[in-house]
């Protein structure tokens, strides 16, 4: 079938590094930071003092050294007296805290009423506790800068807020037995996880299912995928691998997608059952 892509960049601590694709951004806004401090007569130790930062970090901010986050992008127009001239940046600014090919999917987030989630490698990312973000990020060969791994680990939290979104989105997950037994970072981290995921499964909006590795029947062989449907009730299909990633908005590809993951959940062990089995996994660590 055909693919249609559209831009698929994960958010971080107060004032994280940009990823390298969204430097331009970060950079253009904190010029237009230091042009209307200036013109406001304005020095940064006031400028921090007044916002709750230091000198330093406003610099940082001003040189597109650090990612502001979006209060103080708000409390800069308003001190600035920009007039908007700052808040047009803001959902730019925070575009850029994402991988490039997540950006799509983590705008796609923000907009759903429904996600539907299979994953085969990792725990999702939306269930992850920081620990086990943490264990992953410093994975990757080349590894990441430090600055980088606290960018996405901030923002992936950032992402987590969906759990407290009202009104509250329907959120279905299925994982492969085998992502609930790899020890990425120990057995305390593993143990943490699977913690968090019995305490999100409780969630009435949350449904939380496990493919065990002796099921003969998986109908998500072909690998990870997710299916969103947004408000106005297109659906779109988001696939990532090798940090790349497709972001499919053909109907015969969504509907498809969709049909597949019901089927998946019918080959997964019940909600019910899963939290059951993970609380047997967390009793054998």
């Amino acid at each position: 079938m055909t693919v249609e892509n559209e831009p698929a960049a994960e958010a971080g601590t107060d004032g994280q590094t940009p990823d390298r694709s969204g430097q331009g951004v970060v950079t253009a806004f904190g010029q237009s930071l230091k042009t209307l401090r200036v013109r406001a007569g304005m020095q940064r130790e006031e400028l921090g003092k007044r916002l709750g930062y230091s000198a330093s970090t406003i610099a940082s901010f001003e040189q597109g050294r650090r990612i502001p986050p979006p209060r103080a992008i708000d409390q800069a127009d308003e001190v600035l007296r920009a007039d908007g001239l700052l808040t047009l940046w803001k959902e730019q600014v925070e575009q850029a805290q994402y991988p490039v090919f997540f950006q799509g999917m983590a705008q796609l987030e923000k907009q759903a009423i429904e996600l539907l989630m299979y994953d085969t490698r990792v725990v999702n990312g939306l269930l992850q506790t920081e620990e086990y973000m943490r264990a992953l990020l410093a994975m990757p060969r080349p590894p990441l800068d430090q600055e980088t791994i606290e960018q996405r680990v901030t923002a992936r939290l950032v992402r987590q807020d969906i759990f407290d979104r009202r009104p509250a989105p329907l959120l279905s997950f299925v994982l492969d037995e085998a992502v609930l037994r790899h020890r990425y970072g120990g057995k305390h981290v593993l143990r943490g996880q699977l913690e968090q995921l019995l305490l999100i499964g409780q969630k009435r909006n949350v449904e939380i299912q496990v493919m065990p590795i002796d099921c003969e029947d998986n109908a998500g062989v072909s690998g990870p995928f997710t299916v969103a449907t947004r408000r106005d009730g297109k659906k779109f299909v988001y696939t990532e691998a090798q940090n790349t990633s497709t972001l499919g908005t053909d109907p015969e590809q969504t509907v498809l997608a969709a049909a597949t993951y019901g089927i998946i959940r019918s080959q997964a062990l019940t909600p019910r059952e899963s939290l059951e089995f993970i609380e047997k996994l967390l009793g054998e660590l």
